[in-house]
């Protein structure tokens, strides 16, 4: 029946998907209210903008050094988000000195804090990558779902972050940033200068408009730039990620000087950290905010809140404290969409839940006809330690606090020490895979605490597999292993006993339906300014041997 599936699809790939509900986390309380957060998931330094319709909202966010990057992803009602597309193919197509850098894993680096604009019937994304400038990509034909031109350097040097642009209504424009004291060696202060009216170069030079150094106001970045009655606003975060702010400021000039007023805060509430995000203003009048929580191993998930102009600020959330619950948008959509998760791997491309550590091979793996999505091993360098540079993992955001996966996958081997299976990833992480040791398997525990300082992983046997099939007329006969892997995240509550943290654990079945557990727990970590993610791997040392590969089959997020 999934191979018939695969067959149909593929006839017609362009077959509208159903509308995906999450099992996990969904914030629409279906009775006109909505809980916080709004996406329970990793989208850094979230930006929205409105479309012409004045009720399709667009939001981007961070991908780092992941590909394809910077996410789209489309509400009605700011609520409701579902992921319709990338804006980067790759990092960054078009320019091969840039291409060949982000080839391999540069964790953290990237794509930085962008900001989405509608601009003459066209959509704008600005961010600033820290080691090679303020970078822009745009629409080709107005559609964000669509194609996106070949991003383009409109500033080239390091130091330059979290960029945002403001067309007047003159026809001027003009662009704020922050600035990363890793590469500029100061930061905690926002520059502001003209561009060229097409936004594609500068032609001012920039100035200071705020400077937070010294004062409670530190760690100023993030700025998102509008203008509303006359008034110039910047809206930033201070104070620190985890424990900061949100400031709006104001001036009747571009280039200040601006008054500012912390206008959310996370006070008596639960919300840590609430700031950096998108002020929207939607066609019935209202004014909502949508920025970040950091959850640490979880990452930066989204928040909704309302904004109360009457006082002359915005003040955000209730009385400049974020809500948990509150009233929905007016919107003239009911419709309950969740970012998808899950995956059949029954279509002709990859999910759009997915993303790559590095710019996309096709010898990284591909999707089939026969309903599976098959993953290439990726020769590690002998002397690697760990998988910290393996490309080829193909990963996704966890989308709750709580959440189990369950995959079926068949591993196929062409020579010893090829292996694969599931995987969640961060600065440490842990794996559970099957490992090809003469003419069997292992199944082992990987564990490596550190990756990024390149700590050897341990590797810890939970049993030996008989080969559940074997290649007979092959010139380099494989034999297969037929697996299905489980891991569990439990929340922060249910792991007081481990101080509060979020733990994972690993099981297996052979059957789908009984399932081992491999016995022990361990603490879910975040990754290089991401949240945790997880997914497949699939690798080995030896440089000389053919590919062994790992069919996925499917993978389903239940509770």
């Amino acid at each position: 029946m999934k191979e018939l599936l695969s067959m149909l699809l593929a006839v017609v790939p362009m077959m509208a998907s159903a509308q995906y509900k999450s099992e996990v986390w969904s914030p629409d309380n279906g009775d006109g209210t909505y809980t916080n957060p709004v996406i329970n998931a990793d989208y850094s330094d979230p930006d929205v903008c409105v479309g012409p319709s004045g009720e399709d909202y667009y939001m981007t966010a961070s991908s780092f050094q992941c590909s394809p990057g910077l996410p789209i992803l489309h509400s009605k009602d700011l609520v409701n988000w579902e992921i319709v597309n990338y804006a980067l193919k790759k990092l960054y197509t078009g320019n091969n000195k840039l291409i060949e850098h982000f080839n391999i894993p540069q964790h953290g680096n990237g794509v930085w804090a962008p900001s989405i604009r509608y601009h003459n019937g066209e959509y704008y994304i600005y961010w600033g990558d820290p080691d090679f400038g303020v970078m822009m990509v745009k629409t080709k034909h107005g559609d964000p779902a669509g194609e996106w031109e070949q991003p383009v350097c409109v500033i080239p040097g390091e130091g330059y972050i979290d960029t945002t642009p403001l067309w007047d209504e003159d026809g001027r424009c003009y662009l704020v940033n922050g600035w990363a004291n890793s590469r500029s060696k100061f930061a905690s202060v926002l520059t502001v200068r003209e561009m060229s009216a097409d936004g594609t170069r500068p032609i001012g030079q920039p100035v200071i408009v705020f400077d937070g150094n010294g004062t409670e106001n530190r760690t100023c970045e993030g700025p998102k730039f509008y203008k509303r009655d006359g008034w110039y606003w910047i809206m930033c975060p201070a104070g620190g990620v985890p424990e900061g702010f949100q400031l709006a400021m104001r001036s009747k000039s571009p280039y200040g000087p601006y008054e500012h007023k912390i206008v959310l805060a996370q006070g008596k509430t639960a919300i840590n950290g609430p700031h950096q995000g998108a002020w929207v203003h939607n066609k019935y009048g209202e004014d909502w905010f949508i920025h970040f929580q950091d959850k640490e191993a979880y990452g930066r998930v989204v928040h909704l809140n309302p904004v109360d102009w009457s006082t002359g600020w915005p003040m955000m959330g209730k009385k400049g404290q974020p809500v948990t619950t509150f009233k929905k948008p007016q919107s003239s959509s009911s419709v309950i969409v969740n970012p998808v998760e899950s995956d059949e791997f029954n279509a002709p491309a990859m999910g759009k839940q997915w993303q790559w550590q590095a710019n996309y091979d096709e010898k990284f793996g591909v999707p089939t006809a026969f309903g599976t999505f098959r993953i290439y091993t990726y020769k590690q360098p002998e002397t690697s330690k760990n998988l910290w540079l393996v490309p080829n993992m193909l990963l996704q955001k966890t989308p709750s606090d709580q959440f189990t996966v369950t995959a079926k996958v068949r591993m196929t081997s062409k020579a010893d020490g090829q292996f694969g299976g599931l995987i969640m990833m961060g600065l440490s992480y842990q794996a559970l895979v099957v490992k090809r040791v003469g003419k069997e398997f292992q199944l082992l525990l990987l564990t490596c605490e550190k990756a990024d300082k390149g700590n050897a992983q341990q590797e810890e046997l939970v049993a030996t597999l008989k080969p559940t099939a074997e290649d007979k007329v092959d010139y380099k006969p494989g034999i297969h292993e037929d697996i299905y892997l489980r891991v569990t995240v439990s929340n922060a509550e249910a792991g007081q006993a481990h101080g509060g943290k979020p733990m994972v654990s690993f099981a297996w079945s052979q059957n789908g339906k009984k399932f081992n557990d491999c016995g022990r727990q361990y603490e879910m970590r975040q990754g290089k300014w991401i949240g945790a993610k997880f997914g497949f791997v699939a690798a080995e040392t030896n440089p000389k041997s053919d590919r062994g590969w790992l069919d996925a089959d499917w993978i389903r997020i239940t509770r």
